[in-house]
């Protein structure tokens, strides 16, 4: 199997699996324990939020461990909701959000808030006019990804925050498609919220966290005891939350986003020899995470174009829809027609992909 499905998830870094092993079968304290196998696991866990803290150029209690970045985003935007609902009860998102910003919108919605979603461009790009617009005196949050996960299309996240604070807004952006594949620094960005995820950075599934300032406060989305300073309850999840610190570390010292680029341009020239005008790019030409490429092949759908691809894996739109035979609802807020929407595949490389492999699935694809 080859595989160019990263953006879904992402194999585990084998120096994220070593440094995972003693956790798993010697150093299994509790890290609430008092005792010395307690305090080895809360001094990983110390570690790893460094980790993260020193790969998002910010301060280590700014870092919350959560079970997964869709854990992240509701805690975030329900949590805000909540603290700040005094303020207003209006909140801005995009139409191209991960489906854990949007449901979690649509819960607000449904219990009184006011939600804005904003249009994009035909590139996916939301444009600050649009966003400049939407702001009113009640609006206390804006919630808009980094990159989108389907498209590759970056944001300006940092104009976007400057625009929200000089009106007194908090802004959020879920980053979990860019950590590792662009640089994200916090103190650049000034954003309020910084979501990421494990599993599209080599790191297990099932871990995830966020960055919040340490002058905002929010109510904790699971309550408890006072783990994670008082933001997450429970047990903390040791084992992960040191593999996610390692992926840190590891991205920030071999970051491959130049080794993606290259194999990502070579695989859409290879296209492009193949199919010519019968294909066309979604999302930004430019402005796109340096692992993704989202085609439309025009003469096909995606079913033929996966069989033909039946050892390689890739996507006909982002996991979480991989069931439906809709055309993907960002493809669509992008103003794709059905046809070209249902004609669409993401590859997505990894720091793991070769060049051999990339000829491989070219060399499928030119017998269609």
């Amino acid at each position: 199997m080859i595989y160019l499905d990263n953006n879904a998830t992402t194999p585990i870094d084998a120096e994220v699996a070593a440094a995972m092993l003693p956790f798993i079968t010697e150093n299994y304290g509790n890290p609430s324990s008092s005792h010395a196998m307690g305090r080895q696991a809360k001094q990983a866990i110390d570690e790893a939020r460094g980790q993260v803290a020193h790969l998002l150029n910010c301060h280590a209690d700014e870092i919350v461990f959560t079970g997964s970045g869709s854990e992240a985003n509701n805690t975030i935007l329900k949590g805000v909701a909540q603290a700040f609902q005094h303020k207003g009860r209006h909140i801005i998102t995009s139409q191209i959000e991960h489906p854990s910003v949007i449901e979690t919108c649509k819960f607000l919605e449904s219990t009184g808030f006011k939600l804005t979603y904003l249009p994009v461009n035909h590139y996916g790009e939301v444009e600050i006019e649009q966003l400049e617009k939407a702001i009113s005196d009640e609006t206390i949050l804006v919630s808009i990804m980094h990159s989108n996960n389907e498209t590759g299309t970056l944001q300006a996240i940092k104009e976007f925050a400057a625009l929200c604070h000089s009106k007194d807004i908090l802004f959020h952006t879920d980053a979990s498609q860019s950590l590792g594949k662009v640089d994200l620094d916090i103190k650049s960005l000034a954003v309020d919220f910084l979501t990421l995820a494990g599993p599209k950075l080599y790191a297990p599934k099932g871990i995830g966290g966020f960055y919040i300032g340490n002058d905002i406060t929010i109510p904790a989305l699971v309550h408890g005891a006072s783990h994670e300073q008082g933001r997450r309850a429970g047990t903390e999840n040791v084992i992960f939350i040191v593999g996610l610190g390692k992926a840190c570390e590891i991205a920030e010292t071999t970051l491959r986003s130049a080794h993606m680029q290259q194999l990502t341009d070579y695989l859409h020239k290879g296209l492009e020899k193949i199919f010519g005008d019968r294909m066309q790019l979604n999302g930004h030409p430019v402005k796109r995470l340096p692992n993704t490429l989202n085609i439309s092949f025009l003469d096909f759908n995606s079913i033929k174009i996966m069989q033909c691809l039946s050892d390689v894996a890739v996507s006909a739109g982002s996991a979480c829809h991989a069931d439906s035979t809709d055309i993907s609802p960002v493809l669509a807020a992008m103003g794709l027609s059905t046809e070209a929407g249902l004609a669409a595949i993401r590859f997505s490389v990894g720091k793991q992909t070769s060049q051999q492999e990339i000829d491989i699935v070219l060399a499928k694809l030119a017998k269609l």
